[in-house]
């Protein structure tokens, strides 16, 4: 199974997919020199195996390689911040 997770930009989300099939994205808008993640969908056959949180860990990887701070507006990406404090200073740069 080939998973590939990517940056949308244009549609401001990173997008999930497995063997080329759409099954999750988190959207974002960019406000000053923060990035706010709405909201987080993963299609409901594949919850439970992880996807979430695997396109969540990318995206604040991708974030963390430039100066944008992480607003949490998004549910799961909150709690999944709070179950890795690693990713806390993310929120803090603001």
């Amino acid at each position: 199974m080939s998973t590939e997770i990517r940056n949308e930009q244009t549609q401001n989300r990173y997008t999930i997919t497995l063997d080329d099939e759409l099954v999750g994205f988190t959207d974002y808008r960019i406000v000053g020199r923060s990035i706010v993640f709405t909201r987080t969908e993963v299609d409901p056959r594949r919850r439970n195996n992880g996807v979430a949180g695997q396109l969540v860990q990318y995206a604040l990887d991708d974030v963390r390689t430039g100066d944008l701070a992480v607003v949490p507006q998004c549910t799961f990406v909150s709690q999944w911040i709070d179950g890795h404090p690693d990713y806390q200073e993310l929120v803090d740069r603001g």
